[in-house]
């Protein structure tokens, strides 16, 4: 087994990981590739070790050094091959579906969000087809992909309480529903602030957009729900804090509002399930029927949907100079989607599937 070692000095060294960046940022990944044999032959002087890191041979890794002695940098350089590249099949393409949709760390990669650059490293690595980096959102595009904005989850869900309520609360609910003439109700409430949210905008590169804001520390809270099948939503607004006695009050006027039984699915706020509200649910227990969502499921309330709508639309990246433009902004809101019932009935997406 051929082994020597090479030996550069700091400032070329220093000038080879500068070059190394440069590939990488060009999307020129064999290059990249070459030079990191290089800067590894010369922190470790080891060609079997360098081959097998890289996922070469060896014999690679010491043609690429000859290169390096003989041509310096310029030995590195990858010439662009004439024609078309080569494409992925439509096998291959499938293939690439499910690797990402397994996430990064199934195909050996850090983080669990892709980004560009890894895709293409992929695809080259997988399948030996090397495409530019400025293609692979097309590619991904075609393939029924889109960029997104990733979402937190909370690592305390519990799957099990989350299976249950798919495969047996909800089409209990649904039933009961169908054998009591029930209103189905998905309740939540929202806070809308003051001083703005911020969300995506186009600028310029280098110019961060800059929304202005008035720094009050005050949010405009809402009640609501919204009816399954229906569309209809209810709601009260208020400035004051949240809590068991205003919850009271809103679900009163909500059973004065509809006749005969009512279904409340609701989340854990600790004034949904406290001491002091369990008395009102007990007074009208032959009319209202309580229901928990497990916890940290936001996606199985249809009524947060409405929240982030009404928050794209009407309340990011604008300023509110007092508190009567934000609580009159959150209301107009508000009376433009309760006179909008299709728009509420398509918020259930998987409650509908499930009916």
């Amino acid at each position: 087994m051929l082994s020597f070692r090479l030996t550069i000095e700091s400032s070329y060294q220093r000038m080879l990981e500068q070059m190394l960046r440069r590939a990488r940022q060009r999307g020129n990944l064999r290059q990249a590739l070459r030079i990191e044999a290089i800067v590894g032959l010369s922190r470790c002087h080891d060609v079997a070790a360098v081959a097998a890191v890289l996922g070469l041979s060896s014999q690679t890794v010491t043609e690429w050094v000859r290169c390096f002695l003989i041509y310096g940098p310029e030995g590195l350089a990858v010439k662009t091959s004439p024609g078309r590249p080569p494409k992925l099949t439509k096998q291959q393409r499938h293939e690439l579906g499910r690797l990402i949709d397994a996430g990064p760390a199934g195909a050996g990669y850090s983080g669990a969000c892709w980004r560009s650059p890894m895709i293409q490293d992929l695809i080259h690595k997988r399948f030996g087809v090397f495409y530019n980096v400025h293609y692979i959102s097309q590619l991904l595009h075609n393939l029924g992909f889109s960029f997104q904005k990733a979402r937190f989850v909370s690592d305390h869900l519990d799957e099990q309480a989350r299976r249950e309520w798919k495969t047996k609360t909800w089409p209990k609910i649904l039933r009961l529903a169908k054998e009591t003439g029930a209103a189905i109700l998905f309740g939540d409430e929202a806070s809308f602030p003051q001083w703005g949210t911020l969300s995506y905008t186009w600028a310029r590169r280098g110019q961060q957009p800059e929304v202005k804001t008035a720094g009050k520390r005050r949010g405009y809270k809402v009640l609501g729900l919204i009816q399954y099948g229906v569309g209809r939503l209810f709601y009260e607004c208020t400035q004051e804090r949240l809590n068991s006695a205003s919850y009271e009050a809103f679900l009163t006027k909500v059973l004065e509002a509809i006749a005969g039984p009512i279904i409340l699915i609701q989340d854990g706020a600790k004034y949904h399930a406290s001491a002091a509200i369990k008395p009102f649910f007990a007074k009208h227990a032959e009319r209202l029927t309580v229901f928990q969502l497990p916890t940290y499921s936001p996606d199985f309330n249809p009524i947060e949907k409405l929240w982030k709508k009404i928050k794209q639309k009407e309340t990011h990246l604008q300023y509110f100079e007092t508190f009567e433009v934000l609580t009159a902004k959150v209301e107009q809101a508000l009376v433009k989607f309760a006179n909008a019932r299709e728009e509420i009935l398509s918020l259930f997406g998987l409650e509908a599937k499930a009916a």
